[in-house]
């Protein structure tokens, strides 16, 4: 009993700003102010939501531009990475597994003037495309762990028998591996959506204001240096920011915790 008394009082200290954050989205631009923010609105007003929807409404549209096809290719990438580590052994195979998860260690900012030099030659510089190979590129090394370490827990036995049937790589992968990937996958669609739709980094310093995705927009929010400062709109812009990787979770959470252990007892 005590157990679940404290459980539900962090429940509750966490839930505390999103309530702030609900109720002023719906208060009308006098009544939002810091001193009433624990009061629900006089009047339920949607000013906040509109103002936040036509402000945000292009970066939105990036940010799913962005995040919806990086996170296909990675996880792709990712799986053909993960199969071929884990199933299809070659000499050298534990080297470049290594060289994989050294690149998760390297931080932004080290590669950050090479990979802006790197888009400007190919002429991606300041296009979501260029954004897209950016995310994908550096969500490779922590794709292929999550696929590799998922991959293990499938028998051997059963690809030793795809290969007497004369099943070749790609057959195998095709009607063996890939049927049963899906918490895998859904592992590596909330990772690299989530990575993407919150990035701020890389959009600023490889984006330009045509590519810049929502994140972008809601810290301008935030700094319009306004005589007035509109709460309702910055918590509207916040929730609305925030409620595109809130739905992924709830789709594909089932899956989450399940790709997410496989294989940390095995391989």
């Amino acid at each position: 009993m005590i157990r679940f008394a404290v459980l539900l009082a962090f429940v509750v200290v966490f839930l505390i700003p999103v309530y702030v954050l609900v109720v002023t989205s719906f208060k009308s631009l006098q009544e939002a102010d810091p001193s009433t923010a624990w009061s629900l609105p006089k009047d339920w007003s949607l000013d906040g939501w509109r103002s936040a929807w036509d402000t945000l409404r292009p970066g939105l549209e990036n940010s799913f531009k962005i995040s919806v096809p990086g996170a296909l290719i990675s996880a792709v990438l990712g799986s053909l990475n993960g199969y071929v580590l884990s199933k299809w052994r070659f000499p050298g195979a534990d080297a470049v597994f290594t060289l994989f998860l050294f690149g998760m260690f390297i931080p932004y900012q080290a590669v950050m003037i090479p990979l802006q030099g790197l888009l400007t030659d190919l002429e991606l510089v300041g296009s979501i495309r260029g954004l897209v190979l950016a995310h994908v590129v550096y969500g490779i090394p922590i794709c292929t762990l999550i696929f590799r370490n998922y991959y293990v827990t499938i028998p051997n036995e059963l690809i030793e028998a795809a290969r007497v049937d004369g099943a070749g790589m790609l057959r195998t992968y095709r009607s063996i591996v890939l049927p049963v990937s899906g918490p895998a996958f859904a592992v590596v669609l909330i990772w690299q959506f989530t990575s993407m739709w919150n990035d701020f980094l890389f959009a600023v310093f490889l984006g330009s204001q045509e590519s810049w995705p929502v994140t972008v927009l809601l810290n301008n929010t935030a700094g319009s240096g306004a005589v007035a400062v509109q709460y309702n709109q910055q918590m509207a812009s916040a929730l609305l920011a925030s409620l595109p990787t809130l739905v992924v979770y709830i789709v594909l959470g089932r899956f989450f915790m399940r790709g997410l252990m496989a294989g940390a007892l095995k391989g």
